[in-house]
C-alpha cells in the first residue's frame, strides 16, 4: 500500500468536514485538559506558546513505545534511525548526524537532566507519565545546544495510595516477550516510593543466513525507584536511582542492491560485489595467485528481511542518579536538580555488511556527566512572572575503534586488484619462478594485500567538557489578553579534545614501521597515522521574544522569534587529520600519489527561527486544533560527512533553510469515540553547502586536494518529507457495569524521503501508511486487563537509513546499498492486572 501525495487533501477535508459537524453532536463530549511543563510551569497544553506534542505514558504503554525511537510514529516533523555506528534524531530536518563528538542538536532532557549523547537514545524507557517533543530552537529554559528541538521525558512519580501493576506482552512472529512490574505507594507519612522494573528481549524480524539465527535480538532489563519525601510542608525531595543494561546481537541490516562492477580489473568487471566475495581466482600458470572463498549466503543482496552477516553486537550499560528538590515560598518555586549520569557500551559492526569476512570494526564508549541546575519560579498571574536559575555541566567521553581485518578475504582480494590493476596498464608481471616456489611479482606488484593481513587501526578520542549557564525569561502581563515575553540565556563553555591513530598488528600486538602500509591504507581506507590536541572556549547569548494574545476565551494567538546556539567541539570519527597529507604511491609504475584531508575541530552552529501559531478551543471544548508556521535559518550548520570509504568529517557546511506548517489536534466525537491527529509540512533547502559527499557514480562539481565535492545548494536533506502526520480513533464502551472495551487505530503516514546522507535519489523511500491496531477489554473492577495489538497492519516495508556499502565501489566498482529496515506486521496479545 503506497500513500500518494493526492490523498492529503481528502484527510484534511475529513478532518475539516468533522469539525464544521454541528456542536449539538458533540454537547455532551468534552476534552480532558492536558496539563504539560514545557515552560517549567504546570500549564494547560493549550497555553503553551509552543509547538509542542505530548504523549501521555498511557498511550505509550498501550502502544507497546519502548524507547524514544518508537515515538516519531506519532510526533510529525520528529525523525530517529538506528544506524551502523550511531543513531539519527532529527526535528524539522535538523539534526546532528552520526559523530560520538557531537552534543545532540535535539536535546532530551529526562526529569530536567540533559542526556546529551546520541547513544542514550537508544535506551529503553518505561513508567513515564509523558513525553513532550518541542519542534523549533528551545536555548532558553533547555539549554543552548538544544538548537532543532528537545524530547522532555517525565517519570511517574509515587502515588498517594498503595497500588500495584503488571503488565506482559508476547509477539509470536519476533519471539518478544516483555514483563513490566511497577509498585507505587507510602512509606510512610511523609514518604513515598515507586519501582518500575522492565525486562524485555525478542529474536528480531531479520534473519540471518550465516548464522542462521533471527536478529536482532534484544536483552533489556531496567529497574528504576523512586522516593519522593514531603520534608516539610514548603520542601519535597525526591531522589531517582536507575540502572539499565541493553544488550543487542546482530542489526536489522541487509545488502538491499548490489550491481555489477564497471572495475577495469577483469577479476572484477561485470561482477557484483557478492559474486566477488563469493569466489574469485587469479592464476599464473599452474600457479594459483589469489583464491577467495566465501559463504555463499553473501549472494543474498537484495530486500527480503535476510542478510549475510558474520555477526555484529552492542552491549550497553547506563546508570542515573537525579536529585530533585522543590521550596516553595510565598508562591514562589526554587527548584534544584542534580544529575549523575554514566554509561559504557561495548560494539562490533560487522561493518562490510556482508557474510563475507572482510572487516569489522570493534569500538567502546565510556561516558560520565555531573549537573547542577537551579531554578527561580515566581507565582504566576501577577503583571511581571519570570523563571530565572543557572546550570552547570561537566563531562567527560572516552572512545576507542578499531578496523580489524582479522581474515585472509580483503589481503587476497587487494592483491588481485593490485594484480589486475597493474596488467590493465600493460604491466603484465613476469615471475621469478627460481626465487621461491610460488615466485613473487616484480616491481611489488600483487603484495598490497600483504601490508593489512591482521590489520587493526586503533583510535583514541576524548573530549571534555565544562559548561557554565544563566538564563531568565520574563512576561509581562500588559493587560488581561496580551501579553509578551523576553528570555534571555548566557552561556560559556571549555572544551578540550584529543584524537590519536595507529597501526597494529593485531596477531602480534608491533606497530608496524611506516612504509608501504601507510600507502595501502591511506588508498583502501582513507586513513592516515595522527595524533591531534585541541583546547577551545566560546560564550553566547541567546534571546528570544514572544508575543501572546487571547483573542477569544477560546483562541490563543502567539509569535516567537529567537536565536540560538550549538556549541562547537572536537571530530571523533575523521580517519585523517585536517592538514593536507601526500602520501607517496605504490611501488607499482603510474599509481598517483594519495591526498588525504580529514577533520578535526568544528565551529559553533547557529540558528535563528521565527514561529506563528494559534491555540484554538472549539466546538464548547469538544474539539481543539493547534497551528504552527514556522521559518528557521542555520549558519555554520554542523555535519558529519561520510567520506566515502569507512570515515566521517565533520565540518560546518555552511547555511540552511527549513520552513513549514504543523497541525494537531483532538476531537470527542461523541462520549465514546475520539478523534486525534497530527499533520506537518515540511520545506528544506542548503542555501550553502559546496563540500557535500557524492553520491555513487555521480560527477563531482569540483575536485579540492584530489578529493571530489558535490555542491548541496538548493537540495533538501535526509529524511525530509513534504508531509507527516497521524490520525487515530479511539473508542470506549462500557458493555456492562464492569466490562469495558477500549479499541483504538492509528494511520501514520509520511512523504517520500530520502534514507541516505548523500542523498543518492536510487535511495528514495516512497510515501507510506502505516497502521495500528489495539483491542482491549477490562474489568474495572477486578483491575484485569487482556488486548490485541497489531503493528504495521498492512504490512508497508520501509527502510529507516541506507547509505554505500562500503569497500565495493572504492575498491572493487560495484555500487551498492545497504540498508536498516523496519519491522513487517506483527500479531502480539498484552495482559495486565493493577491492584489497589
Amino acid at each position: 500500500m503506497v500513500f500518494k501525495k493526492s490523498s492529503i487533501p481528502l484527510k484534511v477535508s475529513v478532518l475539516a468536514a468533522a469539525v464544521a459537524a454541528s456542536s449539538q453532536a458533540f454537547s455532551a463530549a468534552v476534552l480532558e485538559e492536558v496539563v504539560v511543563t514545557a515552560t517549567l510551569r504546570a500549564e494547560s497544553l493549550q497555553d503553551v506558546p509552543v509547538s509542542v506534542n505530548a504523549v501521555s505514558g498511557e498511550k505509550m504503554a498501550e502502544a507497546g513505545i519502548g524507547k524514544v525511537e518508537d515515538l516519531q510514529a506519532y510526533v510529525p516533523n520528529l525523525t530517529m534511525s538506528e544506524t551502523g555506528i550511531g543513531t539519527n534524531i532529527y526535528i524539522r530536518g535538523i539534526g546532528s548526524g552520526i559523530n560520538p563528538g557531537f552534543e545532540q542538536s535535539v536535546g532530551m532532557y529526562f526529569d530536567g537532566v540533559s542526556y546529551g549523547r546520541a547513544q542514550l537514545t537508544r535506551a529503553p524507557f518505561l513508567d513515564l507519565a509523558r513525553v513532550e517533543v518541542l519542534r523549533g530552537p528551545q536555548n532558553i529554559l533547555f539549554g543552548k545546544n538544544s538548537i532543532a528541538g528537545a524530547l522532555s521525558l517525565i517519570s511517574a512519580r509515587p502515588d498517594q495510595e498503595f497500588e500495584g501493576n503488571v503488565t506482559a506482552a508476547y509477539t509470536p512472529e519476533f519471539n518478544e516477550g516483555s514483563v513490566d512490574l511497577i509498585l507505587s505507594g507510602p512509606l510512610t507519612d511523609s514518604v513515598g516510593a515507586r519501582l518500575a522494573i522492565r525486562q524485555r528481549v525478542t529474536d528480531g524480524h531479520i534473519e540471518n543466513l550465516t548464522l542462521d539465527r533471527d536478529e536482532p535480538q534484544r536483552d533489556e532489563l531496567t529497574i528504576r525507584t523512586i522516593f519522593e519525601w514531603d520534608a516539610t510542608p514548603d520542601l519535597t525531595v525526591a531522589l531517582k536511582l536507575e540502572a539499565g543494561q541493553f544488550d543487542v546481537d546482530g542489526r536489522q541490516i541487509e545488502i538491499i542492491n548490489d550491481n555489477p562492477s564497471n572495475s577495469t580489473t577483469s577479476a572484477f568487471t561485470g561482477r557484483t560485489y557478492a559474486q566477488i566475495l563469493d569466489e574469485t581466482t587469479i592464476a599464473y600458470g599452474p600457479v594459483t595467485l589469489v583464491e577467495v572463498d566465501s559463504d555463499s549466503s553473501v549472494l543474498n543482496n537484495y530486500q527480503d528481511f535476510k542478510r549475510s552477516s558474520n555477526g555484529d553486537y552492542s552491549y550497553n550499560d547506563t546508570r542515573n542518579i537525579t536529585i530533585n528538590a522543590d521550596y516553595y515560598k510565598d508562591g514562589h518555586q526554587f527548584t534544584f536538580i542534580t544529575g549523575l549520569l554514566g554509561y559504557e557500551t561495548e560494539e562490533l559492526c560487522d561493518c562490510d555488511f556482508t557474510g563475507s569476512p572482510v572487516f569489522s570494526v570493534g569500538a567502546e564508549e565510556e561516558y560520565s556527566q555531573f549537573s547542577q541546575e537551579v531554578r527561580w519560579v515566581s507565582p504566576a498571574g501577577e503583571n511581571w512572572e519570570f523563571i530565572a536559575g543557572g546550570f552547570y555541566q561537566q563531562s567527560e567521553l572516552d572512545f576507542y575503534d578499531s578496523i580489524r581485518v582479522d581474515s585472509d578475504i580483503l589481503p587476497q582480494l587487494l592483491n588481485a586488484a593490485d594484480i589486475q590493476e597493474a596488467g590493465a596498464r600493460g604491466e603484465r608481471p613476469p615471475f621469478d619462478l627460481e626465487g621461491g616456489p610460488l615466485g613473487l611479482p616484480v616491481g611489488g606488484i600483487g603484495d598490497a594485500g600483504d601490508e593489512i593481513r591482521n590489520l587493526g587501526t586503533p583510535r583514541y578520542f576524548s573530549t571534555d567538557t565544562k559548561l557554565l549557564s544563566a538564563f531568565i525569561q520574563a512576561t509581562w502581563n500588559v493587560t488581561d489578553l496580551f501579553r509578551t515575553t523576553l528570555g534571555l540565556r548566557y552561556s560559556y563553555e571549555e572544551k578540550e579534545g584529543s584524537r590519536r591513530l595507529d597501526f597494529e598488528n593485531r596477531e602480534t600486538g608491533v606497530r608496524p614501521d611506516e612504509g608501504e602500509i601507510d600507502t595501502v591504507v591511506a588508498k583502501n581506507f582513507s586513513s592516515e597515522r595522527h595524533d591531534l590536541k585541541g583546547s577551545r572556549d566560546s560564550s553566547s547569548f541567546a534571546p528570544s521574544i514572544n508575543f501572546q494574545y487571547d483573542w477569544s476565551d477560546d483562541v490563543m494567538l502567539y509569535s516567537t522569534a529567537s536565536i540560538g546556539y550549538k556549541s562547537g567541539g572536537y571530530d571523533a570519527r575523521s580517519n585523517a587529520s585536517p592538514e593536507t597529507n601526500q602520501i607517496r604511491p605504490l611501488q607499482n609504475v603510474g599509481d598517483e600519489t594519495l591526498i588525504l584531508v580529514g577533520s578535526f575541530e568544528y565551529e559553533e552552529e547557529q540558528a535563528t527561527s521565527f514561529e506563528f501559531g494559534a491555540k484554538t478551543t472549539l466546538l464548547d471544548g469538544a474539539a481543539e486544533l493547534n497551528i504552527a508556521a514556522f521559518y528557521t535559518d542555520y549558519d555554520d550548520l554542523q555535519v558529519s560527512i561520510f567520506d566515502g570509504t569507512l570515515g566521517f568529517n565533520v565540518g560546518n557546511a555552511g547555511a540552511a533553510t527549513t520552513m513549514g506548517l504543523e497541525l494537531d489536534g483532538r476531537m470527542a466525537l461523541s462520549e465514546k469515540l475520539m478523534m486525534t491527529g497530527a499533520l506537518a509540512f515540511l520545506d528544506f533547502e542548503f542555501t550553502d553547502y559546496e563540500n557535500g559527499q557524492c553520491y555513487q557514480g555521480q560527477t563531482p562539481d569540483y575536485m579540492v586536494d584530489g578529493n571530489p565535492y558535490c555542491d548541496y545548494k538548493g537540495k533538501t536533506n535526509q529524511y525530509v518529507a513534504d508531509y507527516s502526520g497521524n490520525l487515530s480513533f479511539i473508542y470506549t464502551d462500557m458493555l456492562t457495569s464492569d466490562l469495558e472495551l477500549r479499541s483504538a487505530i492509528d494511520f501514520v503516514f509520511t512523504g517520500d524521503y530520502n534514507s541516505s546522507q548523500n542523498l543518492d535519489p536510487s535511495q528514495q523511500q516512497d510515501a507510506y501508511v502505516k497502521s495500528n491496531l489495539r483491542v482491549a477489554l477490562s474489568d474495572v473492577s477486578a483491575g484485569w486487563e487482556v488486548a490485541l495489538l497489531v503493528k504495521n497492519l498492512t504490512d508497508e516495508t520501509t527502510v529507516s537509513y541506507s547509505n554505500d556499502t562500503p569497500l565495493s565501489k572504492s575498491i572493487f566498482g560495484s555500487t551498492g546499498h545497504y540498508g536498516f529496515i523496519d519491522a513487517p506486521r506483527s500479531i502480539g496479545i498484552q495482559g495486565s492486572y493493577r491492584w489497589y
